[in-house]
């Protein structure tokens, strides 16, 4: 493996992991937040449902699927919005709370569009790098 690839494997990897993470870090925070942090009700509300559609592609990026990390992009701007209206309308401690949401949200699409197109390319490399005697005719 020479010194290019092991860079771009490991920028691969990184990003995966950056998905991971931070998506992790959505599912934490929305729980914490309706539930403990700062609930719209004493005691906590059901808004800590909208948690659910955030777990299930974490299964699918732990496994490494490529597509499922080109819909968790499109997925993600959901929350992003929700973390704008309610930083922009919400009360201290609850606006904080939506900026930390807006900046996950952030980081797990920078990740996903990285690692989407980083495999892409290194997968393009590994092609063109091909030697013709393991090319089939």
């Amino acid at each position: 493996m020479t010194t290019n690839q092991l860079a771009s494997a490991t920028s691969v990897n990184l990003t995966r992991w950056l998905a991971v993470g931070s998506l992790m870090g959505l599912i934490v925070l929305g729980l914490a937040w309706e539930l403990v942090l700062a609930p719209i009700r004493p005691g906590g509300s059901l808004l800590a449902l909208k948690v659910l559609p955030l777990c299930i592609p974490l299964a699918g990026l732990l496994k490494n699927r490529m597509y499922t990390y080109r819909w968790v992009s499109l997925l993600v701007w959901l929350y992003f919005t929700e973390g704008v209206v309610r930083a922009w309308g919400d009360p201290y401690p609850s606006n904080v709370l939506a900026l930390l949401e807006v900046a996950l949200c952030l980081t797990l699409f920078a990740a996903c569009a990285l690692h989407v197109r980083l495999r892409l390319r290194h997968a393009k490399a590994a092609v063109l790098n091909a030697s013709p005697e393991t090319a089939t005719p």
